[in-house]
This record gives C-alpha cells, sequence and structure tokens, in this order.
C-alpha cells in the first residue's frame, strides 16, 4: 500500500514546493499542477516517489501521474498545504501558445466535472441497456426517476460548465450561474425551433442551450472583462449589485441573439463534419481514434477532443467518436495482460497485474501506458495496431454512445443496441486479442530482476570528515527528540558558520532528497550517513537549498554536495543545527573519536565504530 501522505510530499517537494504552485486540480488519473517556474520542478526526483507513475509536461500544466490513488494523493497535498479547492487554475501565469491555452483551459473547466459526467453517464447506459433488454419499462415512474437523476447533470451542463469557468476566467462564479440558468429555463427551451420569437423587436433564432458548451464557455469569458470594467466604474456604494444586474441583462440577450446561433452552425459543422468522416471512410476516423488516442493522452491533447464529444451528443444526440476510443483502451489493457503472461520479472509481473484490471474494468490505461508498455515500447506499439484495427471496425459498424463515459468495460452497456453489434464485438476481440498475442508471441526485451545487493563480508570502521564548517554540538542537545535520544541512529549535531556541506568520505550518494534539505551517502566500507541541514527544513519546499549531487552519482571525499542560505533558513523561522547521524547501526552500532568545539570541513569529525570492531575487541 501507498502511503498517500508521502506521496503527497514528494510530489509537492519535487515541483519546487507550494510557493512555486500557481494552481493544482486532478484528472482521472493525474495530478495537474500550473507552476511559476518549471524550471524548479525536478522530474527524476518526482519519478523516483513512491506512488508516481512518471510526470509529463503539456498544454501549459506540469502533471504527475498517479493513476487510480490521484484523489488520495490530492487530499493528501489539500491536507498538507493550502493548495486544492481554492487553486482552481486561472488564465493568469505564462501564457504559451494559442494551442496550449486552449488545452489548458478545456483542461481545467471540463475536469472538475468529469468522474461526475462519467459516473452519470455510466447510470444513463445502465439504464438504456435495462430498457433494450427488457428488464426495465420505459412508460413506468421507475423509469422516469432513473433517467432524470442520470441525466440531469448532462442536461444541465451549462450551469456545471458555468461555475468552473468562472473560477478559470474569474468572474462571479453566482453571476455565471444566472446566466446559464436563462439559458436553459424551462420557457426558454420551449422557445426552441418556434417561429417570430423577437427580443424588443429584434429577430431572435432561438437554439437549444440543454447540454451545451460553446455558449456559456465564450460569455462567461466576456463577462469576466465586462466585471472588471464595471467594478472599476461604478461607484462604490451600488457597484456591488448593479455589476451583476447589468451583466446579466446583457450577457443572456448577447447569447440568444448571437453567440448561441454562431456556436450552433460551428457545432453543427463540427458534428457534420464527423458524421462525413463516419459515414464516408468510417474506417479511418475509427482507426484514428482507436491507433491514436493513447498518443494523445500522453501528450494531453485528448482534452482537445472532449468538446467535440459533447457538441456531437448534443447535435445529433450521439457519439460516434467514442467507440472507438474503447478499442484503444481495452487494447492497451490487452498488451499489459500480455506482459503479465510473458514476462519472468517479478517486479514487472507485480505492476502488470493490477495495471491489466484498472485498464480493463475502469478504463484507467496509465499505469499500463507508463509502468510497462511505454517503457519497453513494443507492448504499447502493438496496443496501438490493435486500437487501429479494432477501432476501424467498431466505426464501420456504425457504433455510438447517447451517454458520455469513460470507456473501459464497465462502460460497454453505453454501446449496446447502439448500431452494428456484430461489428462491435469483433472489434473489441480484434483490439483485445491482437495486442495480446503480439505481445506474448513476438514479445519484448524482459528486464533482469535486480539482484540485491550483498552485504559487505566484513564491516570496518570507517572515519567520518566533517562535511560543513561550524561548532561540534552534543546529539543530545539538538531539540528535536528523534534525533536527541538517538532513535535515527548515533552521530553528532555542527552549527553551520557556512553554506555548503561536503562529502565526509568516498562513496555514493544513496538519497539526494528534491527539496535539498538533506543528503543520505553510502560508503565504500559500507556505512551509511544521513545529514539533515536544520530541523523541520523539509516544509521550506527546496527553498534556500542549491543541490548539487543527485541520487545513484560517486563522490569522493571533498565533493560538494549540497549548497544552501543559512541566514534565509534562520530568518523563515528555522534552527539551522545539523545532525550527523550513522543509519545502519546494525553493523555500526556506535561512535568513537567525536571532535569537540569549532571545526572546518574535511577535519575528523568521528569514527563511525564496525559491529566487527566490536566483536573483536571483546
Amino acid at each position: 500500500m501507498t502511503d498517500h501522505a508521502t506521496t503527497a510530499a514528494g510530489v509537492l517537494a519535487g515541483v519546487g514546493g507550494e510557493s512555486n504552485v500557481q494552481s493544482l486540480v486532478h484528472c482521472a488519473t493525474r495530478l495537474r499542477f500550473v507552476l511559476k517556474d518549471e524550471g524548479r520542478a525536478d522530474a527524476t526526483a518526482i519519478r523516483a516517489v513512491p506512488g508516481v507513475i512518471t510526470t509529463a509536461q503539456a498544454g501549459g500544466q506540469y502533471q504527475v501521474v498517479i493513476g487510480n490513488d490521484v484523489p488520495d494523493v490530492y487530499a493528501a497535498i489539500h491536507a498538507q498545504t493550502k493548495l486544492g479547492a481554492g487553486t482552481t487554475p486561472t488564465e493568469e501565469g505564462p501564457k504559451g501558445n494559442l494551442f496550449n491555452r486552449f488545452i489548458k483551459m478545456i483542461s481545467a473547466i471540463f475536469t472538475p466535472i468529469l468522474w461526475a459526467l462519467a459516473g452519470t453517464g455510466l447510470l444513463k447506459a445502465f439504464v438504456a441497456a435495462a430498457v433494450t433488454f427488457g428488464w426495465l419499462d420505459a412508460t413506468s415512474t421507475t423509469y422516469v426517476i432513473l433517467n432524470a437523476l442520470s441525466d440531469a447533470l448532462i442536461n444541465f451542463l451549462p450551469m456545471a460548465l458555468a461555475i468552473t469557468a468562472a473560477r478559470y476566467f474569474k468572474a462571479s462564479e453566482f453571476t455565471s450561474f444566472a446566466i446559464a440558468g436563462a439559458l436553459v429555463y424551462p420557457s426558454i427551451v420551449a422557445l426552441n425551433g418556434q417561429p417570430d420569437i423577437t427580443f424588443f423587436g429584434i429577430p431572435v433564432t432561438m437554439v437549444s442551450y440543454v447540454s451545451s458548451v460553446i455558449p456559456i464557455i465564450v460569455i462567461v469569458w466576456l463577462q469576466s472583462h465586462a466585471e472588471r470594467f464595471l467594478l472599476k466604474v461604478l461607484p462604490g456604494a451600488v457597484k456591488r449589485f448593479l455589476t451583476p444586474m447589468i451583466v446579466v441583462a446583457l450577457a443572456v440577450p448577447l447569447v440568444f441573439l448571437a453567440i448561441g446561433p454562431i456556436s450552433s452552425l460551428i457545432g453543427g459543422g463540427l458534428a457534420a463534419a464527423i458524421g462525413w468522416v463516419f459515414e464516408t471512410v468510417p474506417w479511418l476516423g475509427g482507426a484514428i481514434m482507436g491507433g491514436l488516442w493513447q498518443v494523445f493522452v500522453i501528450f494531453g491533447l485528448h482534452w482537445g477532443l472532449v468538446p467535440l464529444f459533447q457538441l456531437e451528443l448534443q447535435t445529433t444526440g450521439q457519439m460516434l467518436l467514442i467507440g472507438p476510443v474503447f478499442a484503444a483502451v481495452l487494447a492497451q489493457a490487452a498488451a499489459v495482460a500480455g506482459v503479465l503472461v510473458r514476462s519472468r520479472n517479478k517486479n514487472l509481473r507485480s505492476l502488470a497485474a493490477p495495471a491489466t484490471l484498472s485498464g480493463f474494468l475502469a478504463g484507467i490505461t496509465e499505469p499500463a501506458i507508463y509502468g510497462i508498455n511505454l517503457p519497453l515500447k513494443r507492448p504499447f506499439a502493438f496496443g496501438i495496431v490493435g486500437g487501429a484495427l479494432g477501432g476501424a471496425l467498431i466505426a464501420m459498424g456504425g457504433v455510438f454512445s447517447k451517454a458520455f463515459v469513460v470507456p473501459s468495460g464497465l462502460a460497454l452497456p453505453a454501446l449496446l443496441g447502439n448500431g452494428n453489434m456484430v461489428m462491435l464485438g469483433i472489434g473489441l476481440a480484434v483490439a483485445i486479442i491482437v495486442p495480446f498475442l503480439l505481445t506474448v508471441i513476438v514479445g519484448f526485451t524482459d528486464p533482469v530482476d535486480a539482484a540485491a545487493p550483498a552485504a559487505p563480508a566484513a564491516a570496518t570502521d570507517t572515519v567520518v570528515l566533517s562535511p560543513v564548517d561550524g561548532t561540534v554540538v552534543a546529539l543530545s542537545e539538538v531539540p528535536d527528540a528523534a534525533f536527541a535520544d538517538a532513535s535515527l541512529g548515533k552521530g553528532v549535531a555542527i552549527r553551520p558558520t557556512s553554506g555548503a556541506v561536503y562529502a565526509p568520505f568516498d562513496g555514493t550518494v544513496v538519497a539526494a532528497f528534491p527539496t535539498g534539505h538533506a543528503i543520505g551517502l553510502r560508503g565504500v566500507d559500507g556505512v551509511e550517513l544521513l545529514i539533515h541541514v536544520g530541523l523541520d527544513t523539509v516544509k521550506l519546499g527546496g527553498e534556500h537549498f542549491s543541490p548539487k549531487v543527485s541520487s545513484g552519482q560517486q563522490v569522493t571525499a571533498g565533493d560538494l554536495l549540497l549548497e544552501f542560505d543559512g541566514d534565509a533558513i534562520e530568518r523563515a523561522g528555522y534552527d539551522l543545527i545539523t545532525p550527523v547521524i550513522v543509519t545502519n547501526g546494525d553493523l555500526y552500532p556506535d561512535v568513537a573519536e567525536v571532535a569537540s568545539g569549532p571545526l572546518s570541513h574535511g577535519e575528523t569529525l568521528f569514527r563511525a565504530v564496525s559491529v566487527d570492531s566490536l566483536s573483536t575487541t571483546r
């Protein structure tokens, strides 16, 4: 079981600390950061954090792929910091190119409602399947209730998007909500398609705003600018209530007169284009969606297609685009199942088993892709082949969904009865069987299990040099019980007089903390040492620290390991006392010849006494 709090702390430190985070949201599998300075993020350190699959940068976001546990890690970050609910991405910060800004906007607006949309969509699919198979009477009041509770969110989608768009564009949420409410007000909905509609004598082409996407996003963007202008020019005594009154009075008619009809034309055109592709060359559209969907996911480009799903559903009442995506998802799950069968690597198999289950049932493929298929290369390519073939067959069968769902095994009821079911079955079978067999038969380069490091034949005493300039202090005087009672290991502490840490012996860096506040070393004789600069300085999130080495790096006594700003750390309220302790007490249970008073780095600090040395002297 992964400790979510530990994962959260490691990720936060790796992205440069809370102070470097402009905003944070999460989607189905990823923490999506907008960082003030992406240069401060350490991708290597983040990927080494337990529970992290990988990192990615796309659409103006720094993404940390977690997998199924992402809501728990997000909650842990929220508990440890002020980040979370109050940090919805806004349009401020580094702008990037237009495409990246669009992806960032769509991601920020849709992410908060994605799970609710997928969950109610899945419920709607189950209700529809029950009616199709005769298990539920569509004329019963039970059906009316189930249909309402599964259909309400998609029906009133503009109202949900009004809230998330207002947060993104920094507009008044409840003013946006009022605008959206007017668009789906029952008497307005009833006007759809009616002739001779006017507003103060101006002809109105009334279109349906039920389940719409574009009009509310555009009008909330305009609302944000109007509000900022009105709040500047209106008198202070009246601006708080006149601003929403004026905005609503102008915004709603503007949607009815211009934004709605124009967006309806755009949406209709896009839906017609999609329909043309899937009617004229369905195999091509299906192959592209089925083959490349997971590639889009890797780069975060799939967010650009989410509004197209909704536009197609709103305009035509069905989604042809989503059918081939089922093939894409199940193909990658099948490829990782092939890895599970063929691989003899215990670690790889232990990852492949839950990744297979997650992919097939929930449609969560990031653990499979980033943890296994992509690093092994061939299984990922086989998944693309299977997804393309299966997607082409599904599209040729005209298979569609009438509800927005996350493609997965559990969501298959959304496709039942919609299109050619024989082609659906063949397409899904091909998407699963082809990558599975290719992975099992053609294979991949199976990584060899890493052998456990052999323990040294006999531990010998090790002279530990002072890693810093300063004054030696007894460990018992450290104002932290874990260090003072030597429960973490024996050693001494130093009050630094300069801002540099040097290697105290020849060895290897075994732990270079992304926060820079501590370094773990292993000497050539086997002694393991922890140098912890200051107390509770992990809370600084790397601020005032500048690591010069990384985990696994070989060092020689006297090499520079770390620089820090001692004055700044103390001004921030932290004690700079630096414990230097031996952490493998089973092999080095004591220290001797401990120095005292002032000393410079490179002078002898103490001798780590080995267990073999102690047994010899007894």
